[in-house]
Protein backbone atom coordinates (compact mmCIF):
# COMPACT_ATOMS: atom_id res chain seq x y z
CA UNK A 1 0.00 0.00 0.00
CA UNK A 2 1.12 3.29 -0.85
CA UNK A 3 2.31 5.81 1.28
CA UNK A 4 -0.19 9.48 1.66
CA UNK A 5 1.51 11.85 0.55
CA UNK A 6 1.81 14.37 3.14
CA UNK A 7 0.30 17.96 2.38
CA UNK A 8 2.46 20.48 0.36
CA UNK A 9 4.22 23.48 2.81
CA UNK A 10 2.78 26.84 1.30
CA UNK A 11 6.08 28.95 0.63
CA UNK A 12 6.79 31.09 3.81
CA UNK A 13 5.54 34.44 2.32
CA UNK A 14 7.79 37.88 3.34
CA UNK A 15 5.93 40.04 5.00
CA UNK A 16 5.92 43.96 5.26
CA UNK A 17 4.59 45.53 8.28
CA UNK A 18 1.83 47.48 8.43
CA UNK A 19 2.09 51.08 8.14
CA UNK A 20 2.12 53.26 10.81
CA UNK A 21 1.12 56.26 9.29
CA UNK A 22 -0.80 56.81 6.10
CA UNK A 23 -1.37 60.33 4.54
CA UNK A 24 -2.90 61.36 2.01
CA UNK A 25 -3.71 64.43 0.06
CA UNK A 26 -2.19 66.56 2.77
CA UNK A 27 -2.06 70.16 2.24
CA UNK A 28 -1.11 73.26 4.77
CA UNK A 29 -1.67 76.67 4.19
CA UNK A 30 -0.38 79.37 7.14
CA UNK A 31 -2.10 82.80 6.61
CA UNK A 32 -0.96 86.00 7.95
CA UNK A 33 -3.38 89.00 7.28
CA UNK A 34 -3.81 89.09 3.14
CA UNK A 35 -0.37 86.87 3.11
CA UNK A 36 -1.12 83.06 2.06
CA UNK A 37 2.07 80.57 2.90
CA UNK A 38 1.47 77.05 1.10
CA UNK A 39 3.51 74.65 3.47
CA UNK A 40 2.77 71.40 2.14
CA UNK A 41 1.17 70.59 -1.51
CA UNK A 42 -0.83 67.34 -1.90
CA UNK A 43 1.01 64.75 -0.14
CA UNK A 44 0.79 60.96 -0.01
CA UNK A 45 2.84 58.79 1.81
CA UNK A 46 3.07 55.75 3.78
CA UNK A 47 5.25 55.04 6.92
CA UNK A 48 6.09 51.21 7.77
CA UNK A 49 6.06 50.31 11.47
CA UNK A 50 9.76 49.77 12.63
CA UNK A 51 11.28 52.36 9.64
CA UNK A 52 13.69 54.91 10.25
CA UNK A 53 12.79 57.40 7.80
CA UNK A 54 15.17 60.82 7.40
CA UNK A 55 13.44 63.84 5.71
CA UNK A 56 15.69 66.04 3.71
CA UNK A 57 15.33 69.03 2.44
CA UNK A 58 16.00 72.76 2.12
CA UNK A 59 14.70 75.20 4.64
CA UNK A 60 10.74 75.98 3.58
CA UNK A 61 11.06 72.51 2.22
CA UNK A 62 7.82 71.49 4.38
CA UNK A 63 9.73 68.82 6.62
CA UNK A 64 8.47 70.72 10.07
CA UNK A 65 5.50 70.67 8.80
CA UNK A 66 4.94 67.49 7.92
CA UNK A 67 6.72 66.63 11.33
CA UNK A 68 4.11 68.85 13.05
CA UNK A 69 0.94 67.03 11.21
CA UNK A 70 2.85 63.67 12.03
CA UNK A 71 2.95 64.16 15.56
CA UNK A 72 -0.35 65.98 16.50
CA UNK A 73 1.39 69.07 16.81
CA UNK A 74 -0.67 70.60 13.82
CA UNK A 75 -3.74 70.23 11.72
CA UNK A 76 -3.50 69.78 7.74
CA UNK A 77 -6.21 72.97 5.68
CA UNK A 78 -6.55 69.67 3.62
CA UNK A 79 -6.21 65.70 2.55
CA UNK A 80 -6.01 62.92 5.43
CA UNK A 81 -3.68 61.74 7.86
CA UNK A 82 -3.96 58.45 10.22
CA UNK A 83 -2.39 56.77 13.09
CA UNK A 84 -2.72 53.32 12.75
CA UNK A 85 -6.31 52.62 13.64
CA UNK A 86 -6.64 56.38 15.08
CA UNK A 87 -7.70 59.14 12.00
CA UNK A 88 -5.86 62.59 13.22
CA UNK A 89 -7.31 64.80 11.08
CA UNK A 90 -10.43 66.36 12.73
CA UNK A 91 -9.74 65.35 16.26
CA UNK A 92 -10.59 67.19 18.83
CA UNK A 93 -7.71 68.58 21.28
CA UNK A 94 -8.22 66.15 24.49
CA UNK A 95 -8.00 63.33 21.27
CA UNK A 96 -4.42 64.70 20.07
CA UNK A 97 -3.08 65.73 22.92
CA UNK A 98 -3.88 61.57 24.33
CA UNK A 99 -2.00 60.88 20.86
CA UNK A 100 0.95 62.51 21.93
CA UNK A 101 1.17 61.61 25.54
CA UNK A 102 0.35 57.90 24.54
CA UNK A 103 2.11 57.19 21.15
CA UNK A 104 4.58 60.19 19.91
CA UNK A 105 8.24 60.51 21.89
CA UNK A 106 9.81 64.45 20.84
CA UNK A 107 13.26 65.34 19.67
CA UNK A 108 13.92 69.34 18.80
CA UNK A 109 17.20 71.13 17.72
CA UNK A 110 16.89 72.46 21.51
CA UNK A 111 16.94 70.34 24.41
CA UNK A 112 14.28 72.19 26.67
CA UNK A 113 15.60 70.40 29.90
CA UNK A 114 14.79 72.05 33.24
CA UNK A 115 17.78 73.58 34.99
CA UNK A 116 16.91 73.30 38.15
CA UNK A 117 16.26 69.36 37.93
CA UNK A 118 19.01 66.75 37.31
CA UNK A 119 18.82 64.51 34.46
CA UNK A 120 17.27 61.76 35.96
CA UNK A 121 14.16 64.07 37.83
CA UNK A 122 14.31 65.91 33.82
CA UNK A 123 13.15 62.64 32.65
CA UNK A 124 11.51 61.43 35.39
CA UNK A 125 8.83 64.50 34.85
CA UNK A 126 7.36 62.38 31.80
CA UNK A 127 6.66 59.38 33.34
CA UNK A 128 3.91 60.86 35.61
CA UNK A 129 1.92 61.12 31.85
CA UNK A 130 3.17 57.93 30.71
CA UNK A 131 0.73 54.56 31.07
CA UNK A 132 3.38 51.98 30.95
CA UNK A 133 7.00 53.97 31.40
CA UNK A 134 10.19 52.38 31.38
CA UNK A 135 12.14 52.50 34.47
CA UNK A 136 14.19 55.86 34.01
CA UNK A 137 17.43 54.54 34.74
CA UNK A 138 16.91 52.09 32.20
CA UNK A 139 16.35 54.91 30.10
CA UNK A 140 19.40 57.07 31.26
CA UNK A 141 21.51 54.06 30.34
CA UNK A 142 20.28 53.66 26.68
CA UNK A 143 21.31 56.81 25.74
CA UNK A 144 24.45 56.47 27.65
CA UNK A 145 24.39 59.02 30.45
CA UNK A 146 24.03 56.82 33.85
CA UNK A 147 27.33 58.26 35.20
CA UNK A 148 25.68 61.69 34.89
CA UNK A 149 22.17 61.43 36.30
CA UNK A 150 22.27 63.32 38.97
CA UNK A 151 24.08 66.31 37.18
CA UNK A 152 22.47 69.21 36.25
CA UNK A 153 22.17 70.55 32.73
CA UNK A 154 24.30 73.35 33.20
CA UNK A 155 27.19 70.54 33.94
CA UNK A 156 26.39 69.04 30.57
CA UNK A 157 28.01 68.98 27.21
CA UNK A 158 25.21 70.04 24.32
CA UNK A 159 25.01 66.70 23.00
CA UNK A 160 24.36 65.19 26.33
CA UNK A 161 21.54 67.05 26.89
CA UNK A 162 20.62 66.50 23.81
CA UNK A 163 20.47 62.47 24.88
CA UNK A 164 18.78 63.57 28.25
CA UNK A 165 15.94 64.75 25.68
CA UNK A 166 16.12 61.22 24.51
CA UNK A 167 15.92 59.60 27.37
CA UNK A 168 13.18 61.85 28.11
CA UNK A 169 11.30 61.25 24.95
CA UNK A 170 11.77 57.18 24.80
CA UNK A 171 11.21 56.85 29.07
CA UNK A 172 7.07 56.72 28.09
CA UNK A 173 7.87 53.83 25.11
CA UNK A 174 6.71 55.59 22.08
CA UNK A 175 5.84 53.93 19.23
CA UNK A 176 6.91 56.86 17.05
CA UNK A 177 10.15 58.80 17.52
CA UNK A 178 10.07 62.52 15.71
CA UNK A 179 12.89 64.40 15.84
CA UNK A 180 13.41 67.79 14.24
CA UNK A 181 17.32 68.70 13.16
CA UNK A 182 18.44 66.74 16.24
CA UNK A 183 22.08 67.43 15.41
CA UNK A 184 21.66 71.34 14.52
CA UNK A 185 23.17 72.50 17.11
CA UNK A 186 26.11 69.91 17.93
CA UNK A 187 29.40 69.67 16.49
CA UNK A 188 30.33 66.59 14.03
CA UNK A 189 31.49 64.06 16.60
CA UNK A 190 28.60 65.11 18.45
CA UNK A 191 26.13 64.90 16.29
CA UNK A 192 27.39 61.19 15.31
CA UNK A 193 26.64 60.19 18.95
CA UNK A 194 23.41 61.63 19.46
CA UNK A 195 22.49 59.80 16.19
CA UNK A 196 23.88 56.53 16.96
CA UNK A 197 21.40 56.85 20.23
CA UNK A 198 18.78 57.75 17.96
CA UNK A 199 19.32 54.36 15.62
CA UNK A 200 20.01 51.85 18.79
CA UNK A 201 16.29 53.22 19.78
CA UNK A 202 14.87 52.30 16.36
CA UNK A 203 17.07 49.26 16.17
CA UNK A 204 16.48 47.72 19.63
CA UNK A 205 13.02 48.70 21.19
CA UNK A 206 11.39 48.48 16.80
CA UNK A 207 10.34 52.10 17.67
CA UNK A 208 9.59 53.83 14.11
CA UNK A 209 11.95 56.90 14.10
CA UNK A 210 11.48 59.88 11.40
CA UNK A 211 14.51 62.40 11.79
CA UNK A 212 14.33 65.99 9.70
CA UNK A 213 17.99 67.68 8.49
CA UNK A 214 19.29 69.88 5.95
CA UNK A 215 22.15 67.29 6.00
CA UNK A 216 22.18 64.90 3.31
CA UNK A 217 25.16 62.86 4.94
CA UNK A 218 22.65 61.74 7.56
CA UNK A 219 20.65 59.84 4.70
CA UNK A 220 22.77 56.95 4.70
CA UNK A 221 21.26 55.14 8.03
CA UNK A 222 17.65 55.87 6.68
CA UNK A 223 15.46 53.00 5.36
CA UNK A 224 14.32 55.44 3.41
CA UNK A 225 15.17 59.30 2.59
CA UNK A 226 12.05 61.13 1.54
CA UNK A 227 13.27 64.27 -0.25
CA UNK A 228 11.14 67.53 0.20
CA UNK A 229 10.63 70.66 -2.13
CA UNK A 230 8.12 73.76 -2.43
CA UNK A 231 5.97 71.57 0.29
CA UNK A 232 5.76 68.89 -2.02
CA UNK A 233 7.55 65.14 -2.06
CA UNK A 234 10.01 65.42 -5.22
CA UNK A 235 11.67 62.17 -4.53
CA UNK A 236 11.65 59.00 -2.39
CA UNK A 237 14.47 56.16 -1.72
CA UNK A 238 15.13 53.42 -0.01
CA UNK A 239 18.63 52.16 0.62
CA UNK A 240 19.38 48.37 0.05
CA UNK A 241 23.20 49.22 2.12
CA UNK A 242 22.31 51.28 5.39
CA UNK A 243 25.32 52.79 6.91
CA UNK A 244 25.50 52.62 10.79
CA UNK A 245 26.57 56.63 12.19
CA UNK A 246 29.92 55.80 12.53
CA UNK A 247 30.60 55.58 9.20
CA UNK A 248 29.19 59.01 8.27
CA UNK A 249 31.09 61.93 6.86
CA UNK A 250 30.24 65.40 6.60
Amino acid sequence: MAEATPPAVPAARATTPPPVFIARGLGKVYRTGEVEVQALRDVDLDIARGEFIVLLGPSGSGKSTLLNILGGLDAPSSGDVRFGEHRLTGAGEAELTAYRREHVGFVFQFYNLIPSLTVRENVALVTDIATDPMPIDEAIDRVGLTPRRDHFPAQLSGGEQQRVAIARAIVKRPEVLLCDEPTGALDYQTGKLVLEVIERINRELGTTAIVITHNAAIAGMADRVIRLGDGRIVGIETNAHKVSPSELSW
